[in-house]
């Protein structure tokens, strides 16, 4: 779905089932007349809408940097110690510049990242990880980079997608083929690391308590269940029913 505010793009590019607790639809692309392109996080845009567009002036200048591609802009701004390479923006769904680099296909500017000390194992407000948007966006050579990582590109996000049902869904067949091989080396390295009491950085300290707040957000399925149920003369022909339609 798309539609045009103000001289700016919008199209829905997430899958129809992800739909989030608080906001609807995940996400969107905003192609600006000024050849910027990223995407935006909320419902679907009105004419109100075309304002998160400012938001771009409160990403870190590395955000920013790594958003448009501008590879000295950020050698310069990571040489100078001027931005947390790490940092999560909180405005952007947690993305870190890693998540962005990923999603724009800079294997340069990841590498370089990496290099100041970005940790491909950060997660977004929902759980995904860089391999989660390179799944989404088609690009294998970042999958292959973050592999060659020893990322943990096996992740599942907070829906249990992994990248590799990301790639399937959105038809990156190149991507899903990869990921079939390489998720069982990332277990395999995962495996011998925990043999030789090796230490890898796959968690995100913040992402456990964030999971637990989405858990409890959510309804309960049971209570919902259990309420019909006695509304119902045959319980177990109910539960039967959802079971068939799930």
């Amino acid at each position: 779905v798309s539609t045009t505010t103000l001289g700016a793009v919008w199209a829905c590019q997430h899958r129809g089932p992800w739909v989030s607790c608080k906001t609807g639809c995940s996400h969107f692309s905003v192609y600006s007349p000024g050849g910027f392109t990223t995407t935006m996080a909320g419902p679907h845009p009105t004419s109100s809408s075309v304002m998160e567009l400012t938001k771009m002036s409160n990403m870190t200048k590395l955000h920013q940097a790594v958003a448009v591609g501008d590879y000295n802009l950020v050698k310069r701004i990571l040489k100078k110690g001027l931005c947390d390479p790490n940092y999560k923006d909180m405005d952007w769904n947690d993305r870190t510049p890693l998540h962005w680099a990923a999603m724009k296909g800079q294997v340069e500017v990841m590498h370089l990242l990496i290099g100041y000390g970005a940790r491909p194992c950060l997660v977004t407000d929902v759980g995904w990880t860089p391999a989660h948007f390179a799944a989404e966006s088609g690009h294998l050579n970042v999958l292959r980079t973050l592999h060659a990582l020893h990322a943990a590109i096996d992740a599942p996000d907070f829906f249990g997608d992994t990248p590799k049902r990301i790639a399937e869904i959105y038809g990156h067949r190149a991507c899903v083929a990869f990921l079939e091989e390489a998720e069982p080396e990332c277990q395999d390295h995962r495996r011998a690391a925990k043999q030789k009491g090796l230490q890898l950085d796959e968690q995100d300290p913040d992402w456990d308590a964030k999971k637990r707040e989405l858990e409890l957000s959510l309804p309960s399925p049971n209570k919902n269940m259990n309420k019909k149920n006695k509304k119902s003369g045959d319980p177990a022909r109910l539960t039967y029913t959802k079971e068939r339609r799930a």
